[in-house]
């Protein structure tokens, strides 16, 4: 499939294309308006420049990509031709759900449309489609263009033969793909990374440590694990001869005294935690080298680079 539309030109449709294009495809970048399509040109171009500044591109590369996107404001044209339509609207159901009428309007019906939702069930995306059968979840992690993972979602109605199709294409594209066979709220990532966030919270709320000090504990301990191999994996190893069954069976008893001993809320705290929590991210912040980021613009920056070293260490960049 080499003749991509990106349906939607905000922060992840940008990063989709830039993606595609990187890949070889054509890409046609749609969104309501012209000042919508200079933002995403704008974007787009200049992520390509990142990409040449790291030697991760050659100009010749980058020309060939900005040569091979193209930006409409016309919905009818900018699927009618597609092989595979990545879906980036705004996360509202009532928008997504018309979203899908305008594009099917104008596509054949064995076209994959592929939602980027980071939240909505697909299934409810899909639930006035004429064809809900070919409608998938795509979602990334952001910034698309760096971080390889894609969950792909299949709903009630979607029909195996599209999820296989999409894991497929999604893999030529380099992106790392896990498959939900039915649909989760949250979907992987963000479960477990909620589940995370939820004892870090509770820990700092309950005076146990700083914020600084849970970040520290994550980054230096697991975190540096978990960038390199999984929960089972780790586990696994850590089990020594015995693998993951004499790791189960020896750190059964004092996991679930862990357990019991955690929070089990399942709303996040109330809003004067954040008044609890900024202090201490701004503690942190100040305390950083200048060259690891004491603001959010180069803390991001520090973060990129450092996924950037991790991708060519797991050679996916």
């Amino acid at each position: 499939m080499k003749n991509i539309t990106c349906f939607g030109t905000g922060l992840i449709g940008t990063g989709w294309a830039v993606v595609f294009l990187r890949a070889g495809c054509k890409v046609i970048l749609y969104d309501i308006d012209q000042g919508k399509i200079d933002d995403a040109c704008k974007n787009l171009e200049g992520t390509l420049d990142f990409f040449g500044s790291k030697g991760l591109m050659t100009e010749e590369q980058r020309k060939q990509c900005i040569n091979n996107a193209s930006y409409t404001t016309d919905a009818a044209e900018a699927v009618r031709n597609a092989e595979f339509i990545q879906e980036n609207g705004p996360e509202n159901l009532e928008i997504k759900q018309g979203i899908i009428k305008t594009i099917e309007a104008s596509c054949p019906s064995d076209i994959i449309i592929s939602t980027s939702t980071s939240g909505l069930l697909v299934g409810e995306i899909a639930a006035k489609a004429t064809h809900p059968e070919r409608i998938i979840g795509g979602h990334p992690w952001n910034p698309v263009y760096i971080i390889p993972l894609v969950e792909v979602v299949k709903a009630e109605k979607t029909e195996q033969r599209h999820i296989d199709t999409a894991k497929a294409f999604y893999e030529g594209l380099g992106k790392e793909v896990v498959v939900l066979n039915k649909e989760s709220k949250g979907f992987l990532g963000n479960r477990i990374q909620a589940a995370v966030c939820r004892e870090a919270f509770d820990l700092v709320e309950n005076g146990v440590c700083s914020v600084e000090d849970v970040d520290k504990a994550v980054v230096f301990g697991p975190g540096l694990r978990w960038a390199i191999l999984g929960p089972h994996l780790i586990n696994e190893l850590g089990g020594g001869a015995g693998g993951f069954k004499q790791f189960w069976h020896h750190l059964s008893p004092a996991f679930s005294s862990w357990l019991e001993d955690m929070p089990k809320w399942n709303n996040i705290p109330p809003d004067n935690y954040v008044e609890k929590a900024m202090p201490g991210i701004a503690e942190a912040l100040s305390r950083r080298e200048p060259e690891t980021g004491q603001n959010n613009a180069d803390l991001r920056n520090y973060l990129i680079n450092g996924v950037i070293d991790i991708l060519k260490y797991h050679k996916k960049i």
